[in-house]
Order: structure tokens, then C-alpha cells, then sequence
């Protein structure tokens, strides 16, 4: 028998990726940020200080902490997202530690896609780079709601404020041009750890706080809370009701909550068939609740009997998605073979995939000029507008509006790999003319 409880609160998660070009420092930065906060396991720091001795250094090279790969450690850079976990008191971290070189811009967008932070990296010395100004192109478009900027090196120009001062104002001025409202700035010496964990008394000039203190108090996720989603992954329905009709019939809707919240008695409507019912239960592990918010993963029992499968979403009734058959999306090309107009690919948003077709390629962007350009194709790390049509209708947001409700994958038809991530600017909603989103606004 199953008791009624109350939603149990959610421990304070926080998505975090870094970036920056090559040799700013970033593994060691990471590397660093784990060892300060004691996140590293006794034979972890012993395997890596073992390493350190074998190469001749004089210290221990946290990089290696992160740069877990044979090529990434004998060549020095980060080459694929290397996640780490780690806690503090306070709070939970999820850590995407993104590669900086620009061959590898598609594991960067990956790594930042779901981030509710961007770390990025600047040399002190060199200043803003061109892959500098990359990373925030890509923050400004995915729509990362905080970026920090760690400045490292410091130590090297002896804890000046001066260089700090230039570039922080540099890096002002090109986040105001690329429309992203805040940029975080702090001076860092990732090898020593100054300001990482803890304030450094070597920069008396700045009387801010250390690293591990902005993302403690960093705001998380900023998904719309009004809304309630809920794509369907699974129904459920026991083997017995199956056998026996004289069986109570139970028939749960298992998924998780991508956005809002619901309670028991809310009405919704389960999309796209657009049927209005109630919530008639919340069901987590044996356990009943009231309520269930963005991030939990639950079985909802509906008032009604409704023919809901995976792919179909429950939303709240008032700001339910309209079914849209065509969008204008922003993707960032993430296979070898490139994209060309007529291409046919299966198009993965949420729960529900159906069949699409690129109808045409709008424009490439570039990134270090956040201007669009011709091209015939788009190629890998290319990032493109383009205007897909579908063969079934899916339940897609503005991606200026929801995270979640606006992007999607493209996936081969053949070999099921994943071609491109994409971002919606504009959709057609069923039976209506399309209507493009206008400019290239980021």
C-alpha cells in the first residue's frame, strides 16, 4: 500500500562547463578546482603525482586530473568533454570540461548545450583571442544564462592590476557586442590556486570573490516556470491487469518533468492529439505525491482513459505548444560528412522522433563576426540556419523561450549517429503558412 508524501526537495545542482583556447590553462584550472575542494581521491592525486615525477616536473600537474585520454596526455590539450562530479557543502556540481582548439567547437557546443554557467579562460597576457570571442559567440547563442570569465596567469605578470584591468574591459566590450548582459571577470592563478577556491591575498586590487564562491552562489537553470511539460517516455501498465480484466487496471505515464510544475487535480492536455483531462496521481517509487517539478522523474495517472504513447507530451492547458510541421533552426554540423539541402534525417525533439527533410540551407554563420555568410553546405563545426520540414508534427518552443522546448537532434536515418544539434528560431504551426524568425539575432 502506497502513502502519500510530499515532494521531497531536490538537492542545489548546478551545470557548469568551461572553455578556452589552448594553453590558458584550463585543465589545470579544473584540475585545481577538484583539488582545492577536495574532490580528488587519494590514489587519484597519487596516480597523477606519480605522472608528474615521470615527466621531470617540479610540481604536480593537476591537468591531469581531467585530461583522462592517452592523445589529450601526450599532446598537452583536451581533446574530448571530459564530465566530472563534484560537491561542496552547499551544493552539487556537474563539470563539462570542453576542449579549446577549434577543431573540436563541436564538443564545445555539447559540453555548453545543457551548462547553466560558462567558465571561460583568457591568458592575462594574450588577451582576447579569436577562439575567445568563439566561446562567447557560442555561449551568447545557446543561451548559457551566466558566463565568468577566470583571467589566468596573473602570476606572470607579478599580480598586476593593470593587465587584468585591460583585458576585463576588452572582454566587456565584446560580450555588449555578441547581447550577452553579464560577464563575471576574476583574476586566477590556476597553477597556485590563486582565487580559485579560496581569495588570494596576492591581489588585494580585487575584493571580489573566488571562483568556487560565484558558482556556489550562482543561479541555476533559468527554464520558464509556468509552463508544465511533460514528454511521455513509457506507459505503464502491469502484466496482470494484461492477464486477468477482473484485475484493477493501472496505466501511468512515465517520463520526467522537463519544465514547470503539476499537482494533483491540475488540468492538462495531452499533446498532440489535444484531449483535456486531470491529474489524478503523482507516483515516484512506490511512494504518492502532491506535486512534481522540473527534473523529477515520475509516473502521472490521468483522470481519464487516453491513448498516450512515448513522443506525445502532457502540458499545462493555457500555454500548451501548438503541433509545428516545419521550423527555422540554428545547427551546429557535428558529423564528418557535410549537410547539403534535400538531405533526410530523422529529427529527435524530446521524446519524439519523426522523419525530416532539410529543405534549405538559409546561411552559415560566421562566429567571429556573429554575421551570416553563403554556403552550399555546412560542414563539421559549421553553424547554419536552415528550414526543415517534417513528416509528422512535433510540440517545439523557441528556443529564446525554452532550452528544452527548442532544441532537438538530427540523427541519421541509416546508421542512427547523431548529425547535428539544433536550436529553434521559428516554426510553422500545423496547417498555417510559415512565417521565418526574422533577422540573425543571437
Amino acid at each position: 500500500m502506497s502513502t502519500q508524501t510530499t515532494t521531497p526537495t531536490a538537492p542545489t545542482l548546478l551545470r557548469l562547463a568551461t572553455a578556452g583556447s589552448v594553453d590558458d590553462g584550463k585543465s589545470t584550472l579544473v584540475g585545481r578546482l577538484l583539488h582545492d575542494s577536495k574532490s580528488v581521491l587519494a590514489d587519484q592525486l597519487a596516480a597523477v603525482e606519480r605522472v608528474s615525477r615521470a615527466k621531470g616536473l617540479g610540481h604536480v600537474d593537476l591537468a591531469l586530473l581531467t585530461d583522462g585520454l592517452r592523445a589529450e596526455r601526450e599532446q598537452g590539450i583536451t581533446i574530448d568533454v571530459a564530465y566530472r562530479y563534484f560537491a561542496t557543502p552547499t551544493r552539487t556540481f556537474i563539470l563539462a570540461d570542453c576542449p579549446g582548439h577549434v577543431q573540436y567547437t563541436r564538443n564545445t557546443v555539447t559540453g555548453s548545450s545543457t551548462a547553466d554557467v560558462l567558465v571561460l579562460l583568457v591568458d592575462v597576457r594574450t588577451g582576447v583571442l579569436e577562439q575567445t570571442r568563439r566561446h562567447l559567440a557560442v555561449a551568447a547563442l545557446l543561451r548559457v544564462p551566466s558566463v565568468v570569465v577566470a583571467v589566468n596567469k596573473v602570476d606572470l605578470v607579478d599580480y598586476a592590476e593593470a593587465p587584468y584591468a585591460a583585458v576585463a574591459a576588452e572582454l566587456a566590450g565584446v560580450a555588449a557586442e555578441l547581447g550577452i548582459a553579464t560577464v563575471h571577470t576574476l583574476p586566477v592563478c590556476a597553477l597556485s590556486g590563486d582565487n580559485v577556491v579560496t581569495r588570494s591575498g596576492r591581489t588585494p586590487w580585487y575584493d571580489g570573490p573566488s571562483l568556487l564562491e560565484l558558482l556556489e552562489a550562482a543561479p541555476g537553470a533559468s527554464e520558464p516556470t509556468d509552463g508544465f511539460r511533460f514528454p511521455v517516455q513509457l506507459t505503464l501498465r502491469p502484466q496482470e491487469a494484461a492477464r486477468d480484466p477482473r484485475h484493477v487496471e493501472y496505466r501511468g505515464y512515465a517520463g520526467r518533468v522537463s519544465a514547470g510544475s503539476v499537482r494533483v487535480g491540475d488540468e492538462v492536455v495531452v499533446l498532440p492529439e489535444g484531449v483535456r483531462t486531470r491529474v489524478a496521481g503523482i507516483d515516484l517509487a512506490g511512494r504518492e505525491l502532491e506535486a512534481a517539478s522540473a527534473g523529477q522523474s515520475v509516473s502521472l495517472r490521468l483522470a481519464d482513459p487516453v491513448d498516450a504513447a512515448r513522443g506525445e507530451l502532457i502540458s499545462s492547458v493555457a500555454d500548451a505548444p501548438a503541433p509545428v510541421t516545419e521550423v527555422d533552426a540554428m545547427v551546429c554540423w557535428l558529423a564528418e560528412r557535410p549537410l547539403a539541402p534535400g538531405a533526410r534525417v530523422l529529427l529527435k525533439h524530446g521524446t519524439r522522433t519523426v522523419q525530416a527533410r532539410v529543405g534549405e540551407l538559409l546561411a552559415g554563420l560566421d562566429l567571429d563576426r556573429m554575421a551570416p555568410v553563403e554556403l552550399e553546405r555546412l560542414a563539421l563545426n559549421d553553424i547554419g540556419r536552415v528550414r526543415i520540414r517534417l513528416a509528422a508534427p512535433i510540440l517545439a518552443e523557441d528556443y529564446t523561450v525554452s532550452r528544452r522546448g527548442g532544441s532537438f537532434l538530427l540523427v541519421d536515418p541509416q546508421t542512427q549517429g547523431t548529425l547535428a544539434a539544433g536550436m529553434i528560431r521559428g516554426h510553422t504551426v500545423f496547417g498555417n503558412d510559415f512565417e521565418p524568425a526574422a533577422g540573425w539575432e543571437i
